[in-house]
């Protein structure tokens, strides 16, 4: 699966205008123009929420320092993952247990896990670019831009190489929907999809299908608590040791730029989203003229 994150950036002096960076990128990747004016998928309303959506509590929650203080305060702190340290000046040497895995806190895809002195020197090397400019910049998700850049060390879950698996919960207006759970993320990365019962909704060929975490039900209940502001917003966690964890929260899941398969599932989970728009108001920080109806 192909990292939009990581890919050079497109000068803004090239594509001036935002919304022409997204028409071209969406075209390169779904190989369609996205219908911004009266999005029904869910991929072309990931791109008007770019444009649109100043939700102030999208870059608070955003950023993963003040994230955890915020969704403590719903959860409690049995669900969070302890913080080793933060900030902007790195040491030298860390005075936290190895592993740890250093993270961005402004932005996605940003981490290094870390075994060892070697690997610490590494990483500390790596990720000085990762603040020398807002994330976010070139996809144009806004609630990235103005988060203060800085670093977070957490304890690595994992063993060894394996990344724990990751439930990655889609709330539409309150109400969880979706469960998108990712496999083999440093190897062959692929995602599926799950509804509420766990049923597969994603076609996805593979013998090895993730089975259902054991606290599923205390998952989705803690999803819907954190995202019941927002028409759509989704809810990261792991279950380590048989605990569910928080992980993060995120409002443009791959950037809206990775197809589904089937296709249909675009429009469909575009519905989703589209029914809890039409049932509420559209809040002051709306900055378009667009006005929702239910699929």
């Amino acid at each position: 699966m192909m990292n939009l994150r990581r890919l050079p950036s497109l000068p803004h002096w090239l594509l001036p205008s935002a919304r022409l960076r997204i028409y071209v990128i969406y075209l390169w990747r779904h190989h369609r123009w996205p219908d911004l004016l009266t999005p029904r998928r869910f991929s072309e309303l990931v791109q008007w929420r770019k444009l649109h959506d100043r939700d102030p509590m999208m870059p608070v929650l955003a950023d993963k320092i003040a994230a955890k203080q915020q969704v403590e305060q719903k959860l409690g702190s049995d669900w969070m993952i302890p913080t080793c340290w933060s900030g902007r000046d790195l040491p030298d040497q860390p005075s936290w247990p190895y592993p740890f895995i250093l993270k961005a806190s402004h932005g996605c895809n940003q981490n290094i896990i870390c075994h060892n002195p070697a690997d610490w020197q590494m990483a500390r090397k790596r990720s000085a670019k990762w603040l020398r400019k807002p994330y976010g910049l070139w996809l144009d998700e806004w609630a990235y831009r103005d988060i203060p850049r800085s670093y977070i060390v957490e304890p690595y879950l994992g063993a060894d190489d394996i990344v724990p698996v990751d439930y990655k919960v889609y709330v539409f207006n309150g109400e969880a929907a979706l469960i998108q759970v990712h496999l083999d993320r440093y190897s062959v990365h692929r995602w599926i999809l799950f509804d509420r019962q766990w049923n597969q909704v994603s076609r996805l060929e593979d013998e090895n299908l993730p089975s259902a975490p054991v606290h599923l039900a205390r998952i989705l209940d803690s999803a819907e608590k954190v995202a019941a502001d927002f028409a759509f917003a989704r809810i990261d966690f792991y279950e380590i040791a048989g605990e569910p964890k928080f992980g993060e929260v995120t409002f443009y899941p791959g950037s809206g730029l990775d197809p589904f398969e089937p296709r249909e599932l675009d429009s469909t989970i575009g519905a989703l989203w589209l029914a809890g728009l039409a049932s509420h108001p559209l809040p002051r920080y709306h900055a378009g003229p667009w006005q929702p109806e239910a699929a």
